[in-house]
C-alpha cells in the first residue's frame, strides 16, 4: 500500500524578534509521530506537507528521510545544504534527495501580507519506481552526479499545486487509491515541466559512486545513520565500510563519533544551545549517552564544562 502524509506544518519552537527559530526535525517521521491535528492524510510511499505561516519567518534545520520536492506558491524558502544554497521562489520548484541534513529560512511575502505558501512532498523509492515504470522509459545511463537546482513552474503545474488545497480539510477520509493517483499526476506534470528535474528523478533510482571524503565531510554533523552515509556515497554498506577503512584508517562509526564530539565541544563554546539540544542535533542517543563519551574523550562531562 502506498500512502500520503497532508499536513499543514507550523515551526514550533523560540520565537525571537518575530522570527520563529524552528526545532530539528526528522522528515516526514517527525510529522506522522506528532501531527499537527487537523488536515492530514495519510497512504504509504509519500507525504506531502502544506505549509502557511503568516507575519514571521521560520528557521529550522531538516533531515531527510525521504527525497523531497519543494512547491512555492507565495513566499520564499532559503536552503543550505553544505556549502550550496538554493533559492526557491514564488512559483518555482526544487527537488531534494533523501538522508540530507537541510537548513532552511521560511519567508513570507511582504507585498502579500508576509504570506508563506509552500508544498513540501516527500517520495519513497518504491513510488518513484513505479513512476518510471508507468512512464515506460528506459532507464538511462546518466555520467556524473545531477545536483539540485531551483526551476520555474509551469501554468499547469501551479494549477495542479493550488488544486491538491481542498483535500487537507476534506470532512471525510480520502481515497488512499485517490492520493496515489494524485501524486503520480503530480510526478507526470513535475517530468514534462522540468527535462531536468526529470533527470534527477531517474538518477535517485541509480545513485551515482561519489568521494566519499566528500560524503562524510558533508554530512558527519547530521544524524545521519552508516546505511544512509553508504546511500549517499553511491555504495552497499559493506563496501562503504571497507573504502572508509582504507581511507581514515579507522571505522566509520569511530571517525564519525569523534567528529561529532568535536563539534559538539565547538557549539559549547559558541552556541547558547543547552546540552540536550546539541545532543540531539549531532544525533547521540540521549543526553546521558552523550555527557559519558563526552567525558571519556575530554575528561568532564559536557555540563561542567559549562560552570
Amino acid at each position: 500500500m502506498y500512502g500520503s502524509l497532508f499536513v499543514p506544518l507550523q515551526c514550533e519552537s523560540l520565537k525571537v524578534h518575530g522570527i520563529v527559530m524552528g526545532k530539528f526535525l526528522k522528515i516526514p517521521a517527525a510529522l506522522v509521530s506528532e501531527p499537527v491535528g487537523y488536515g492530514t492524510l495519510l497512504m504509504d510511499g509519500c507525504s506531502v506537507i502544506e505549509q502557511c505561516i503568516h507575519n514571521m519567518e521560520c528557521k529550522g534545520t531538516m533531515f531527510l528521510q525521504e527525497h523531497m520536492l519543494i512547491f512555492m506558491l507565495e513566499g520564499i524558502i532559503v536552503l543550505n545544504h553544505g556549502k550550496q544554497t538554493y533559492t526557491v521562489r514564488k512559483n518555482e520548484m526544487i527537488l531534494l534527495r533523501k538522508s540530507t541534513s537541510i537548513q532552511f529560512e521560511m519567508i513570507g511575502d511582504a507585498s502579500n501580507d508576509n504570506i508563506y505558501d509552500g508544498t513540501m512532498i516527500c517520495i519513497k523509492d518504491e513510488l518513484l519506481k513505479e513512476f518510471v515504470k508507468t512512464t515506460d522509459v528506459k532507464m538511462p545511463h546518466i555520467a556524473g552526479e545531477i545536483t539540485a537546482s531551483v526551476n520555474p513552474m509551469n501554468e499547469r503545474l501551479i494549477t495542479f499545486i493550488r488544486s491538491l488545497k481542498p483535500y487537507f480539510n476534506a470532512p471525510s477520509p480520502v481515497s488512499p487509491a485517490l492520493l496515489k493517483l494524485k501524486i503520480m499526476e503530480l510526478l507526470f506534470d513535475v517530468s514534462e515541466c522540468s527535462q531536468h528535474t526529470f533527470r534527477q528523478i531517474l538518477q535517485l533510482l541509480q545513485p551515482v559512486r561519489a568521494n566519499i571524503r566528500h560524503v562524510v565531510e558533508q554530512n558527519y554533523a547530521s544524524p545521519i545513520t552508516l546505511p544512509e552515509l553508504a546511500y549517499l556515497s553511491g555504495r552497499s554498506l559493506s563496501s562503504f565500510k571497507r573504502d572508509f577503512q582504507s581511507i581514515y584508517n579507522m571505522p566509520p562509526a569511530q571517525w564519525i563519533r569523534i567528529k561529532r564530539l568535536e563539534k559538539s565541544l565547538d557549539m559549547l563554546k559558541t552556541t547558547p544551545m543547552t546540552v540536550s539540544e546539541i545532543c540531539y542535533t549531532m544525533g547521540f542517543e540521549s543526553p546521558a549517552h552523550f555527557s559519558r563519551i563526552f567525558k571519556e574523550q575530554y575528561g568532564y562531562p559536557p555540563t561542567q564544562y559549562r560552570q
